[in-house]
C-alpha cells in the first residue's frame, strides 16, 4: 500500500483489503503507522467481528453444534483445542465501511468475491433483496478472485498458447449498473483472457453450480451466458440469485502434532529399484531407534508424488531420477526433530548414485474444522474502527 497510494491517490482509488488474516486490528494500526512515516493522509477502516475463537462457548450455549461440515463428528472432543476459529463475513460491513468514506477497509476472514461485491453494492445502491444483481455481482467476484487464472494462468486446457506468463496481466472488470460485465486486462499485458480461461475461473471450486452459495446470495450460474468479445475481453451477463442463506460457514483450526521430512534422490540406472531399497531401509532403522511416529509416508518425487496410486507403473524402468521423500508425523515437537537422525549416513552406507536434499524444518499441522453457525450470532458482534492519517 505504502508503495500504491503516490500512484492512485489523486485519482481517488479505494482499496478493500483482507489482508487482516487473523488480527485486523494490527493489519489497520501498522498500515496507519506506514501512511503516518510517508505522511500520505487515508481514511482506514478497520472490519472485525469475523473471529469467534472466544466466543465458541457462547455460541454453544445458544444452541450451536458446531458439528463438523465435512465428517459429522462432533465439536466437543476438540472444542477447547482450537487455536483459531473464523466465520466468513459477507459484503456488508465492507459497503458500510465504504458509505462512511473510507479510503481503505482493511478485513480479516471474508467470503473473497465479496471483496468485489461491495463496491458494486456500494457504487450502484444495489439492495440487498435484489438477488439478481447481487449474484452478478457475486460471478464477477468469483471470476476475479484467483487473480491470474481468468488470464489463462493455470489453464486446462491448450496451456502452451497461452503466451508470456512471466507479465500475466491481472484481471480487471468494467460493470454496469445491471450488473452486466466485460471481463479484460491492460492491454499488452500477458496471457490471455477469452470463452475458455472464463468459464474454466467460473466452476473452479464449485460444488454446485445452479446453488454457489455466498454470505448475500445464492448465485445460480446455470443461466450465465459469456460472449467472447475477441481482444482478450469477454461479457459476462445473466446470473440470476436466490436469498441467502441462514448460516455462515466457520472454519476452525486445532494443533495435530509435527511433521518433519528428508529427501534423497537416485539416478538412473534402476533409479526406482534404489529408492525403495532407501526407503526400506529408512523404514527398518525407524523401527530399531524405537521411535513411534503417528504417520510415516513414503512417496517417490517423479513417479508417483503427485497421482498417487493413479500412478503409470509401466513407466517405473525408464525413470532417469527419483526423489525419495519420506515424512512423518508426531506429536512431541522433540521427536519429529530427531527424524533427520536416520538419515547422515546414506550418502555412503545405502544404494549407489545417491544425492541428498536437506531436511525440511519441523513444521507444526494444523487441522482444520468446517462447521455452521447462525448469521445473526456473528453479525451482532461486527464493528469498525476508523483510523485516519
Amino acid at each position: 500500500m505504502s508503495a500504491l497510494w503516490p500512484i492512485t491517490r489523486d485519482q481517488k482509488t479505494r482499496f478493500i483489503l483482507n489482508a487482516g488474516g487473523l488480527n485486523p486490528a494490527g493489519a489497520g494500526q501498522a498500515l496507519s503507522e506506514a501512511f503516518i512515516a510517508n505522511g500520505y493522509k487515508a481514511r482506514i477502516a478497520v472490519v472485525e467481528g469475523d473471529d469467534v475463537l472466544h466466543r465458541l462457548e457462547e455460541l454453544r450455549e445458544h444452541g450451536e453444534s458446531l458439528t463438523n461440515l465435512d465428517t459429522g463428528e462432533a465439536v466437543d472432543p476438540v472444542l477447547h483445542k482450537f487455536s483459531f476459529a473464523n466465520a466468513y463475513l459477507g459484503a456488508k460491513p465492507l459497503v458500510e465501511a465504504l458509505q462512511t468514506g473510507a479510503d481503505i477497509v482493511v478485513t480479516g476472514r471474508v467470503a473473497d468475491a465479496c471483496l468485489f461485491l461491495a463496491p458494486l453494492i456500494h457504487e450502484f445502491g444495489w439492495k440487498w433483496d435484489e438477488y439478481d444483481k447481487l449474484a452478478r455481482g457475486l460471478a464477477v467476484g468469483h471470476l476475479l478472485e484467483c487473480s491470474g487464472q481468468v488470464s489463462g494462468g493455470n489453464f486446462g486446457g491448450d496451456w502452451e498458447s497461452i503466451q508470456d506468463l512471466a507479465h500475466l496481466g491481472y484481471p480487471v472488470a468494467t460493470v454496469d449498473e445491471s450488473g452486466v460485465a466485460v471481463i479484460h486486462k491492460a492491454e499488452g499485458s500477458g496471457g490471455r483472457i477469452d470463452f475458455d480461461s472464463v468459464r474454466q475461473q467460473l466452476l473452479y471450486e464449485v460444488n454446485d453450480p445452479r446453488a454457489y452459495v455466498s454470505p448475500d446470495v445464492v448465485l445460480d450460474m446455470s443461466s450465465i451466458s459469456l460472449v467472447d468479445l475477441g481482444n482478450d475481453k469477454v461479457r459476462v451477463e445473466g446470473a440470476t440469485g436466490k436469498p441467502r442463506p441462514d448460516r455462515l460457514k466457520l472454519v476452525a483450526g486445532y494443533p495435530a502434532g509435527f511433521v518433519a521430512s528428508a529427501m534423497l534422490g537416485y539416478s538412473w540406472p534402476d533409479a526406482m529399484k534404489k529408492a525403495k531399497a532407501a526407503a526400506a531401509i529408512v523404514e527398518a532403522v525407524i523401527a530399531d531407534s524405537g521411535a513411534l511416529y503417528e504417520e510415516i509416508d513414503i512417496s517417490y518425487l517423479g513417479f508417483n508424488a503427485l497421482h498417487g496410486p493413479l500412478s503409470d507403473r509401466s513407466l517405473v524402468n525408464e525413470l532417469n531420477e527419483v526423489f525419495l521423500r519420506v515424512a512423518v508425523k508426531a506429536r512431541d515437537r522433540k521427536l519429529a526433530a530427531a527424524f533427520g537422525q536416520h538419515f547422515p549416513w546414506m550418502m555412503v552406507g545405502g544404494p549407489p548414485f545417491v544425492a541428498a536434499l536437506p531436511n525440511s524444518d519441523v513444521r507444526e499441522l494444523t487441522s482444520i474444522w468446517p462447521t455452521l453457525v447462525a448469521r445473526e450470532l456473528v453479525e451482532n458482534q461486527i464493528r469498525m474502527t476508523m483510523i485516519e492519517t
